[in-house]
Order: structure tokens, then C-alpha cells, then sequence
């Protein structure tokens, strides 16, 4: 598994953005995907998750109005969209491969970064 995260930028508060997460392996189908985020100065977020087939998903409390997850496993690629984005949803967004049920991830992207700006 080898995970790049891409699609991070300025965005005004109340706008939207979407990341994209794409997996330059031969396994994307076979993981589950999740997306965190990590602000300066707190701990990391879990965001969201998706069932390797897709279907079943997942939210932290923080973005499950706002935030959609999906995969399409052809492209090898999971992606975030995010709306009503406010200025406490700039961080560094990775995402992570691994078991959904588990919570547990071993592999992750190198991040990229979203600042809202107010």
C-alpha cells in the first residue's frame, strides 16, 4: 500500500473542498480507507472510514453533517468531500488503510493541508 493524499488548499470559511487519496498499489480494494486530520498543537481526529466494498461508512462527531467519504476502487483512490468548511477544520488531512471494524490502520498518506481561512 502506498498512499498520496492530494487535493489540500486555502478555502474561505463556508466553502468546499474535496481531497483525494490515491493508492499506487495492487491491495486498495482489499482495505478498508479512512481519513484523519491532525491541527498544530492537538492530537490527530479520526474523520471518517469506508468499507473496503464501499456501503458501510463511518463519521467522527465533528464532520458527520459535513464531510462524505467514498472509494471507487477501480481508480484505486478514497476521497473527502467537505462543505461548510469553518476555520477549525484547517489541518493536515491523511489518509489511512487498514480494518474499519479494528480501528486500527497501519498504513498512511503523507497528508495534505486545508486552511479555512475566516
Amino acid at each position: 500500500v502506498q498512499l498520496q493524499a492530494s487535493g489540500g488548499g486555502l478555502v474561505q470559511a463556508g466553502g468546499s473542498l474535496r481531497v483525494s487519496c490515491v493508492d499506487s498499489g495492487r491491495t486498495f480494494s482489499t482495505y478498508d480507507m479512512a481519513w484523519f486530520r491532525q491541527a498544530p498543537g492537538k492530537e490527530r481526529e479520526f474523520l471518517a472510514a469506508i468499507y473496503r466494498r464501499g456501503g458501510s461508512r463511518s463519521y467522527g462527531d465533528a464532520v458527520k453533517d459535513r464531510f462524505i467519504i467514498s472509494r471507487d476502487n477501480a481508480k484505486s483512490t478514497v476521497y473527502l468531500q467537505m462543505t461548510g468548511l469553518k476555520p477549525e477544520d484547517t489541518a493536515v488531512y491523511y489518509c489511512a488503510a487498514g480494518v474499519m471494524t479494528a480501528g486500527q490502520y497501519p498504513f498512511w498518506g503523507q497528508g495534505t493541508l486545508v486552511t479555512v481561512s475566516s
